[in-house]
């Protein structure tokens, strides 16, 4: 591994820390967080079957594979934060830049308060449970969409958000020990899963292969039921919600302008392959070890299915893998907070946002305005409710896919408008691997839109996007008319 070096910032600079490891842990630990944890259940539902969802997180990943690696050749020619901006300006336009960067800060920001979101409902319907913390759902404050908010898991929340918070504002290199540890204790809890499925478990209890689930019989906070009529559908079912599981391998290349002097560009884009790969391997094995533990039809009837199982077995295996699903989402919401920070210093710069967004803090070397917005953001997300976990997963999706899938059409562009560009790292294939990448990103896409698709996006995701798209014309506005 290179030597790491690391150079104080000058005025309006970024800190230059982050190796390698530092860029394969942050992206690790974006990609996994806790969905895995929360949402299991709701994969073999969708899919009807732990199979069809293993399936799918394998294709997911595959089809992100080329559209990553894009993403690794883009940012190892150019090297700033923010870069996806730069790339769909430099190659489409002023237009594009604009709402390729204003999408990618919405499937990206949104992850923050969907972290706290997470962190609160672990604690209300899981830590409350236990008999000696029953008292923290004592005080309900108010309900958002039929989910109740309880005091004492808000407070908790809330202080989890602040340090997130806190560590941005030091710099990227605090957080990108945070995300080092926590994909640590996150790979302990899947060793964990895996051990427990071994001894425990039976891959008998994968069958039946394919069963569609009722809302009724489902264990579902937000009543996930299956929408697929066969196998295969179900494989689709998941497979373009997959996407918004694997967004945090884009927070690699947003840091770009904090790598480490010595940084070896050559390797930079097998390091998004890498936490692909490594993020599909794990989600796999997960989907596979809460499948096997108790037959999944039983399963899917428990609340939180990847927690519950596991206290019919022991509380010795119940408290650790609580645990480290309760801390696991601040690595996610560690690393896309700075991943929207800079995306939107790179907008400001740009004037796509006003100008203020374009100032680096002088002393940590972080883009203070848009650290300010996001954490105002983020701490909206213990104020909301756990049904609003799917709504907002559809969004993301769809926004994160949409401005890779630009990347990558930026990407095949550039090889014919600036053939002499300096590439340290090239995508696999040339132009044939770039045309893979806007062709896969097509697809799912058009999962998401078709309204025959079995993933079609819902009227109230269709709503969010439009609000989304009129409010980014009237910043561009506002931004344009201020320089």
């Amino acid at each position: 591994m290179e030597t790491q070096s690391t150079s104080a910032p000058q005025s309006g600079q970024m800190v230059k820390s982050l190796s390698l490891w530092n860029y394969f842990t942050m992206g690790f630990g974006a990609i996994i967080g806790t969905g895995w944890v929360l949402l299991v259940g709701d994969w073999m539902i969708m899919g009807g079957g732990p199979l069809s969802a293993m399936i799918a997180f394998l294709i997911g990943a595959l089809f992100l594979l080329p559209i990553g690696a894009t993403f690794g050749e883009l940012t190892a020619a150019i090297p700033i934060s923010g870069g996806i901006v730069e790339y769909a300006d430099r190659a489409f336009g002023p237009l594009a830049g604009h709402f390729t960067g204003w999408f990618l800060v919405l499937g990206n920001a949104i992850l923050c308060p969907w972290e706290a979101i997470a962190i609160s409902a672990l604690l209300s319907s899981m830590w409350a449970q236990l008999p000696w913390l029953n008292w923290m759902n004592s005080v309900e404050l108010y309900r958002v969409a039929g989910s109740p908010i309880y005091l004492y898991p808000t407070i908790i929340s809330v202080s989890i958000c602040l340090l997130v918070i806190h560590l941005n504002f030091k710099g990227a290199k605090s957080a990108a020990k945070l995300g080092g540890f926590l994909s640590k204790a996150l790979l302990t809890g899947m060793v964990l899963a895996m051990a427990i499925s071994l001894f425990k478990g039976s891959p008998a209890n994968l069958t039946p292969i394919f069963e569609a689930i009722p809302a009724d019989a489902s264990g579902s906070a937000a009543e996930v039921s299956t929408q697929a009529g066969n196998f295969w559908y179900g494989i689709l079912a998941v497979l373009v919600i997959t996407p918004f599981f694997y967004a945090g391998f884009d927070t690699i290349p947003q840091s770009a302008e904090e790598a480490s002097a010595d940084l070896n560009w050559k390797k930079f884009g097998w390091i998004i392959a890498a936490a692909l790969l490594a993020s599909g391997a794990f989600y796999m094995l997960c989907i596979y070890a809460f499948g096997t533990i108790m037959p999944w039809t039983e399963a899917v009837t428990h609340p939180v299915p990847a927690l519950s199982t596991l206290a019919f077995i022991s509380m010795w295996f119940y408290l650790p893998m609580l645990l480290i699903a309760t801390i696991g989402p601040v690595g996610p919401m560690n690393a896309f907070f700075g991943a929207s920070a800079r995306i939107m210093l790179a907008m400001g710069r740009k004037q796509y946002l006003p100008g203020s967004f374009a100032k680096v803090d002088e002393k940590s070397g972080t883009p203070k305005t848009a650290n300010l917005v996001l954490a105002v953001a983020t701490l909206i997300g213990p104020f909301l409710g756990g049904n609003l976990l799917i709504p907002l997963t559809e969004v993301s999706s769809f926004s994160f896919v949409l401005a890779c899938s630009m990347a990558a059409a930026s990407c095949l562009r550039l090889r014919y408008t600036e053939p002499d560009l300096p590439r340290p790292y090239q995508v696999p294939g040339g132009k044939v691997g770039i045309g893979l990448a806007v062709l896969f990103g097509g697809i799912i896409i058009a999962l998401q839109v078709l309204p025959f698709s079995p993933a079609a996006l819902k009227p109230v995701s269709w709503m969010i996007i439009a609000g989304w798209v009129i409010l980014g014309i009237i910043v561009k506005r506002l931004a344009h008319h201020a320089s």
